[in-house]
């Protein structure tokens, strides 16, 4: 598992409850419907980069490339929201993806 950031750890430490119902919330949404791990992720990806969170994007690229996900449906997924929510925030969405494909590669993972 990829290394998590340091506020969401002390965040998951602190609030031990909130976390664990949290943590439900998101497996019982996805056990809902017919939609399969990669397909959940690259949905939660696009709509992380609408609203602009970075901290989301990086986790669910990283969540969609464990769930077999690969870079190039990553960044197709991004790139179809042009038209939607406009360039800037499509390439600032990419960016914060491109961290997580060098981590990527970096930690010597090839997809």
């Amino acid at each position: 598992m990829s290394r998590l950031p340091g506020q969401y750890v002390a965040l998951r430490k602190r609030y031990k409850k909130y976390f664990t119902a949290l943590n439900n919330l998101g497996k019982t949404a996805r056990e809902a419907g017919p939609l399969d791990e990669k397909t959940s992720h690259l949905v939660q990806l696009a709509a992380a980069a609408t609203i602009r969170s970075e901290g989301a994007v990086h986790s669910h690229a990283r969540r969609a490339l464990e769930a077999g996900a690969s870079p190039d449906e990553l960044y197709h997924a991004l790139l179809l929201l042009t038209s939607t929510i406009g360039f800037p925030t499509v390439s600032a969405a990419l960016s914060w993806l491109d961290d997580v494909i060098a981590t990527d590669r970096d930690s010597g993972k090839v997809r």
